[in-house]
């Protein structure tokens, strides 16, 4: 044991046994204190919460490691002093306040509603959860300097998170992260936080943002004819438990599709997501109940979204009826070609069209936007980045849509961050678009797979939590950039790009050649001569390593499809093999 650590967290633990703490915090810290086992005390106090890829999230309990009313309390008060000093020429400075449907998330967002009140801040506070990117609409919409959205997203249900947004809708990147953390960092004494509200800047919020929100997701729809032919195709939606519910329906009913089926016992909002292992569509198992539901009525697609509305996840049927769930790059992939190929037929595309995809998500978008001579623009991932990239394109060129491979798209500049509303919305008109074209979704990607090119996916978490994991995922980096593999699956390196330096490597001639990325990210990347790349990076918001594979096959014929597939597959191992991942 780090007896040097034990006691730091000792010290730092008894300081939240003051009266400034409430009573059953004091109880809680008290017996952490007392209880031989030392890892609880350790876990919730060797670190604060820092603003990561998707702001402040973490267990919820008592520390400073936890999410709890002070730790809450602590980075709205830092906000809402940094907020103060940006504007402090603006009459009234103004944010919105959101959450999602977790345990305590209305209670941290009254919370915070009430300090960003009592530091003479006008709050827009929603009248019950609601989806996140409706948060980023609600910032751009009212003319708000900030916003807060309480979620934890897709994590389990024993997290709660903070999600900061700026002016544009956008989360915060630098300078306004980084200042951020400085403003928090500065709160050393809970007494520095201002809790009694000034309930007159106040004011609630709900129907007088859904509305216009659900009328620009209404101006994306490029094949209103096709919904009105397929209307009646029969779509099973699931919010698995979480804030779809608000808005999804209402949205696919203004589209005009009308038979989506649900899910009744997902619909139910709960912050312990009673059906579900996890609640996120990235996990099959999140989908078997949907995937019931339409296998008894006989739809071919099957639509969820994660509790706070902003992942999306697809499942379509194969041809031997079986149903498939769609991983985040194909899901990508089908919203750029749509969005390309469609605006093109309408002779709506532009020579300044562009389209962004994180550095991790698959480079089959880049050779669709290519073959279209439209723009593709890298960026890292978390779509604080992708926003980045749209706000330099400001009056430059024409954002078609971006994602990432962790299931989420924006296909809109009304929002800053990835929907599930608008994406939703999409896909089914995707798939009545397809349907005109005598085909499926499932048929679809096949199709876009054999224009383009065919690449199979793969992402592999390796969890390693507390402080111990934390030293582990560090010593994992260091000796993949100090022992780079030669080969991955029989295949040479050629490439090695290194966003802790923005360097990349050629090691077949030795130049090295600057990345052009507005500040540096602790991500790795291998490529192959086989045309293969592997991507590697600590997680910015849970205790992992996450390994992206993306290899490439031959296609010759559609046929293939499924056999590529498997040979993909076994390519994949061989390569995590060669990396020593299990």
């Amino acid at each position: 044991m780090d007896y040097d650590l034990l006691k730091a967290c000792e010290e730092k633990a008894r300081q939240w046994l003051g009266p400034q703490y409430d009573e059953e915090t004091r109880a809680q810290v008290k017996e952490m204190l007392e209880s031989e086992d030392k890892t609880p005390l350790i876990e919730a106090f060797y670190k604060d919460l820092e603003f990561g890829t998707g702001g402040l999230r973490g267990i919820m309990g008592p520390g400073s490691n936890r999410m709890n009313v002070y730790t809450v309390g602590a980075a709205t008060q830092g906000l809402a002093n940094y907020l103060n000093d940006c504007f402090k020429d603006l009459p009234q400075i103004s944010v919105v306040v959101g959450h999602d449907v977790r345990n305590n998330s209305r209670k941290f967002a009254e919370l915070v509603a009430d300090i960003f009140s009592a530091n003479g801040i006008k709050v827009y506070l929603f009248d019950s959860c609601q989806p996140t990117p409706e948060v980023s609409f609600a910032i751009r919409y009212l003319g708000c300097q900030s916003g807060v959205n309480i979620t934890a997203s897709h994590n389990p249900k024993e997290y709660n998170g903070y999600k900061a947004y700026w002016s544009d809708g956008a989360q915060m990147i630098a300078p306004h992260d980084v200042e951020t953390i400085n403003y928090v960092n500065a709160i050393k004494s809970v007494d520095q936080i201002k809790f009694t509200p000034n309930k007159d800047l106040i004011q609630i919020i709900g129907e007088d943002i859904d509305k216009p929100y659900l009328d620009a997701i209404h101006t994306l729809s490029l094949s209103p004819d096709s919904i009105k032919r397929h209307k009646d195709m029969k779509i099973v939606y699931t919010p698995i438990h979480g804030t779809g519910t608000r808005l999804t329906y209402r949205s696919l009913a203004q589209w005009g599709f009308e038979n989506i089926v649900h899910v009744p016992e997902q619909d139910v909002q709960s912050g312990d997501f009673p059906t579900v292992e996890s609640p996120n569509p990235e996990n099959p198992s999140a989908m078997t109940m949907a995937i019931d539901v339409a296998r008894k009525e006989g739809a071919s697609l099957v639509l969820a979204a994660d509790p706070d509305a902003d992942r999306i996840g697809v499942v379509v049927r194969d041809k031997a009826g079986e149903y498939k769930l769609l991983n985040g790059n194909q899901i990508n992939m089908i919203f750029i070609y749509y969005l390309i190929t469609r605006n093109r037929e309408l002779g709506n595309l532009q020579p300044n069209d562009y389209v962004v995809k994180t550095i991790v998500t698959t480079e089959t978008i880049k050779r669709i936007a290519d073959d279209n001579n439209v723009d593709c623009f890298d960026c890292y991932t978390g779509f604080k980045w992708i926003a980045d990239v749209m706000r330099n394109m400001e009056g430059r060129g024409r954002y078609l849509g971006g994602g990432e491979e962790s299931f989420g798209f924006l296909p809109e500049t009304f929002a800053r961050d990835k929907d599930s509303v608008s994406s939703i919305s999409l896909m089914c008109e995707i798939a009545a678009w397809a349907a005109d074209q005598g085909m499926d979704l499932y048929e679809l990607v096949i199709d876009i797979y054999a224009r383009h090119g065919f690449s199979r996916e793969r992402g592999v978490s390796v969890v390693r939590p507390g402080k111990s994991g934390a030293d582990e995922i560090i010593a994992m980096m260091k000796n993949f950039r100090e022992n780079p593999p030669k080969e991955l699956a029989g295949s040479k390196v050629v490439s090695i790009k290194d966003y802790s330096d923005l360097n990349c490597r050629n090691l077949e001639d030795g130049t090295t050649t600057k990345l052009d990325f507005p500040t540096t990210s602790n991500v790795l990347q291998f490529f192959t001569e086989n045309g293969d790349k592997v991507s590697i990076r600590p997680s910015g918001t849970e205790p992992k390593i996450k390994f992206y594979i993306e290899v490439r096959e031959d296609m010759k014929d559609k046929a293939e499809y499924e056999a590529l597939i498997e040979k993909a597959e076994r390519h994949i191992d061989d390569i995590l093999a060669d990396l020593g991942v299990k």
